[in-house]
């Protein structure tokens, strides 16, 4: 059995797009699935995004943490820095191979960016010992001058070497032959990483990528909701051909689903987190008569080992929808998700009132509590969830643009349990909150405050 190493780009895709307690948790999940490497994007601003490496490697302790060194000798300093207290780290330098890369990017041509390549690579192997070369278009390149880039690579001290096929240009027998070629013409020896990274522009990522890593190949880069080879994908076809294949990885397979259907439900990507997919069928339905020990082993029963802090959120939250209606499996899915591993609130909702018809116009009562102190608002707007949004910024005093907002129904029947996801934009990045409950508009008004919450523990 070969062993295969897994990466993971979907925060690193996704970045911009992340609130920082969004990054943060996805990490959590992909640490607790077992990835072997976590990417993270290039460095834009020391003060956040270095907050955001230092608080993810404070406990990812078993993946490697790779961040983008950049294209400069500050770019690489930088990062290095930031992934200073990283159990495992590695930093990434990226640059196209294919002419039209090198000379639209960079304005050089083969010989310069053979001797840039090796620059960059040598000052980020002083820096850090674990250093990969991303050949971005390699599939696109001159083979001789992509080999001898290879080599400077090599040669600078790169433990890895990742080929792309950006394009998607490649079929699966093409990408494993060019793998094979690649490594002889480069001389890579047996203690290098080959890495392949395959765009699924064609639907053919999956079947490349693996064809690849049967051929030779050691890596294979993933992710969620993602422009490259799903991980659900591999996951799957390493559960299922692991025997038939020879490959296998250090994914754990028992909570592959679960974790994967909480990552796609924080990127606001999923309609129903527990999924149609999750077969691991518990059960259960809990009423207002359970205590928290029974809560507490029916979450355990789920897959989630929560802290005490993450546990008392979740038992309040359930018995609040408890009191209206008996709590499903995937009820029970929805309230981890959105209560547990959140960010401290700032705002909390106490109480609100709604009154709205098609002979009045809409408006909304909403008291919130700050510090203990509580703050009552009252606004119109033009239907009830608008004059809610209105009534909260009059409270807050803040105003943000709305980027997004759906409501969906968690379960069937005229019980169903609603939920409701807002984005909000604050200084060009999104952010995302989720809320539950009986009443869509309440839901919605939780997804606000969370959103906003979000927007608030980032600034401070």
């Amino acid at each position: 059995m070969k062993k295969i190493l897994v990466a993971d780009a979907t925060i690193s895709e996704n970045y911009a797009n992340f609130g920082f307690n969004d990054s943060i948790e996805i990490a959590r999940q992909l640490e607790k699935l077992k990835v072997d490497i976590i990417e993270l994007p290039r460095i834009s601003s020391a003060a956040k995004d270095g907050l955001l490496i230092k608080t993810i490697s404070s406990f990812v302790k078993s993946s490697i943490l790779s961040v983008d060194g950049g294209v400069t000798s500050q770019d690489i300093e930088l990062a290095a820095s930031m992934l200073s207290s990283a159990e495992k780290a590695r930093l990434r330098i990226s640059l196209p191979v294919s002419d039209v890369g090198m000379e639209y990017t960079f304005h050089k041509k083969a010989p310069a960016m053979i001797k840039l390549c090796g620059e960059l690579v040598s000052h980020a192997v002083s820096v850090c010992d674990d250093v990969e070369f991303c050949a971005l278009d390699a599939t696109r390149a001159d083979k001789n001058a992509l080999a001898e880039i290879i080599k400077s690579a090599v040669n600078s001290g790169a433990k890895t070497i990742t080929l792309y096929d950006n394009e998607g240009i490649f079929f699966p027998d093409e990408i494993a032959n060019f793998v094979c070629e690649m490594r002889e013409m480069s001389g890579v020896g047996d203690d290098v990483k080959v890495g392949i990274c395959c765009s699924d522009v064609t639907g053919m990522a999956a079947a490349s990528s693996f064809t690849a890593l049967k051929s030779g190949a050691d890596l294979i880069k993933t992710g969620v909701n993602s422009s490259v080879t799903e991980l659900k994908t591999a996951i799957d076809i390493f559960r299922n051909c692991e025997f038939h294949s020879e490959l296998k990885s250090n994914i754990d397979f028992t909570s592959s689903r679960r974790i994967i259907s909480r990552i796609e439900w924080i990127m606001g990507g999923r309609q129903d987190y527990n999924g149609a997919e999750n077969t691991d069928d518990t059960g259960f339905a809990l009423d207002s008569d359970d205590g928290i020990d029974a809560v507490s082993a029916a979450v355990l029963k789920l897959g989630y080992d929560l802290s005490e802090d993450d546990m008392k959120k979740v038992y309040n939250e359930f018995k609040r929808i408890a009191e209206k209606k008996s709590v499903s499996e995937k009820e029970m899915e929805a309230i981890i998700a959105s209560t547990a591993l959140q960010v401290p609130p700032t705002y909390t909702l106490e109480q609100y009132s709604i009154q709205s018809g098609n002979i009045m116009t809409s408006s909304a009562q909403i008291n919130m509590s700050k510090d203990g102190v509580t703050l009552t608002g009252i606004s119109v707007g033009d239907g009830p969830i608008d004059a809610a949004f209105r009534t909260i910024e009059q409270i807050t005093g803040r105003h943000f643009d709305l980027d997004d907002f759906q409501i969906q129904a968690i379960t069937e029947g005229h019980e169903a349990m609603g939920s409701a996801i807002v984005k909000l934009r604050s200084n060009g990045k999104s952010y995302s909150g989720k809320g539950l409950s009986t009443d869509i508009i309440g839901a919605s008004i939780r997804a606000y405050i969370s959103a906003l919450n979000k927007i608030l523990y980032e600034e401070a």
